[in-house]
């Protein structure tokens, strides 16, 4: 059954949020985009996961044009659905056991066994701070091109599937194997 564009945007919302409670974001970090046909829909820039509503997602388009308000992201979104014929969704996500598992800017190779089950390791994508917004739209959809999520050193998590569910289940999923493999560096 395939879902309205109405019924995607109410999903996206749900699984952004879901991104914060769960602690993958703070109140106002990260960013979530669906593609429908030609549309790319994104969170607005700076908006806040506990208030977002299904209303405040800005339509841009695969061409690379953007309404207003349109997150910082959202050019890296939509190279990311250029790239990726088969991605439907886009999540970017601030788990900290990751970020701090990747600081050194090596790979991250996950040691439990669904993580290494879902990626046999996670590419780390180092851009310097100051380019960020210059550079990340190309790096890190080349990553996700080949990989279901990569990590831009310092920064997050992206992710990128078939349907927002599953992309939402990556971003989870690479955070827990960061968590367990933090946690067994404890012991």
């Amino acid at each position: 059954m395939q879902l309205s564009r109405e019924q995607l945007k109410q999903q996206l919302v749900e699984h952004y949020r879901w991104l914060r409670q769960y602690g993958c974001n703070d109140s106002h970090s990260g960013n979530a985009s669906f593609r429908w046909h030609d549309e790319v829909w994104v969170t607005p820039t700076g908006c806040c996961a506990d208030t977002l509503t299904s209303k405040d997602l800005i339509r841009c388009h695969i061409d690379g044009t953007m309404e207003d308000g349109s997150s910082l992201d959202a050019p890296l979104h939509i190279e990311v659905y250029r790239q990726n014929e088969q991605a439907r969704a886009v999540f970017h996500s601030h788990g900290p056991h990751v970020v701090a598992m990747t600081l050194d800017g090596s790979n991250f190779e996950p040691v439990d066994f669904e993580g290494q089950y879902y990626f046999p390791f996670v590419p780390v994508v180092d851009i310097p701070y100051d380019q960020y917004v210059e550079l990340s739209p190309k790096a890190v959809a080349a990553q996700l091109a080949e990989h279901k999520v990569t990590v831009v050193k310092g920064h997050g998590v992206y992710a990128c599937a078939d349907s927002i569910n599953l992309a939402y289940k990556w971003s989870c999923s690479v955070e827990l194997s960061a968590k367990t493999a933090w946690i067994a560096k404890q012991l």
